[in-house]
């Protein structure tokens, strides 16, 4: 249960990419422009995620309520449409001035209105927390993201109340900002929806150069009820990307 990250690998083409996942054993894709689901799925490739309103334009901020309610349902039907059943929010950026509990009421207060619409079309909204300490490459962490504590987001999860809301617990932006993997796996193991992994530091392959224990954390994962998809959200290093996905899936596989 694998997927590829598809900006990880620009700028690839994207069929190429594809190409590429399937003749490795890949099921998954995501982070690829909408007019290539056909492509990917006709070619035997699962949307695991679909993407909506980013991570800068996010509830936070009240004036982009409209638009984050339009491009959620948008992206609900889009992955109706394609057979997936997970769809990214985040928090959006810090408003400044704005106390955490009013930018936190702020959130809530959208999700809930689009929380029916994904309730009643089994599509689960997956929140996102994001670093806000590498500002070396601009998605290699977001400085000002309001998400920044996977604490905050994982009470916004339980707030939320329901099982088509969850967090998406992405594996290198945990590490960085607040660590101790195992430990919240266990106790957020109702509440994950999705996972993504990147090694630590540098997000790039998931092997032995990285400090993060991936077999454990696998193990950890599979140990506590986790069966969904593993985006693999890295930039390769090596002069042929394809050859680091593949070392990836292997070394995952072995």
């Amino acid at each position: 249960h694998q997927s590829v990250m598809g900006w990880c690998f620009n700028p690839m083409p994207t069929s190429d990419l594809i190409g590429h996942c399937v003749s490795i054993g890949l099921t998954g894709i995501e982070g690829i422009d909408r007019k290539f689901y056909p492509e990917a799925r006709r070619r035997g490739l699962q949307i695991s995620l679909v993407s909506s309103h980013g991570f800068a334009t996010g509830p936070v901020d009240r004036g982009n309520h409209a638009e984050c309610e339009a491009k959620l349902k948008s992206a609900i039907d889009t992955a109706i449409q394609n057979e997936c059943s997970r769809v990214i929010t985040f928090t959006g950026m810090t408003v400044r001035g704005m106390s955490e509990t009013t930018a936190e009421t702020n959130c809530l207060e959208l999700w809930k209105k689009v929380l029916p619409y994904a309730e009643e079309r089994n599509i689960t909204l997956c929140l996102e927390h994001l670093n806000s300490v590498d500002n070396s490459h601009p998605m290699k962490g977001h400085p000002g993201y309001f998400g920044d504590d996977v604490e905050r987001c994982f009470e916004l999860v339980r707030r939320m109340d329901s099982p088509a809301f969850r967090l998406l617990f992405d594996i290198y932006h945990v590490q960085i900002m607040n660590g101790d993997l195992v430990r919240r796996i266990q106790e957020y193991k109702d509440y994950i929806g999705y996972v993504q992994a990147a090694g630590v530091p540098g997000r790039n392959e998931l092997d032995e150069s990285q400090e993060i224990n991936f077999p454990l954390i696998l193990r950890t994962l599979a140990e506590n009820g986790y069966r969904g998809y593993l985006g693999l959200e890295f930039i390769p290093t090596k002069k042929d990307p394809m050859e680091s996905i593949a070392e990836t899936v292997s070394w995952f596989n072995a």
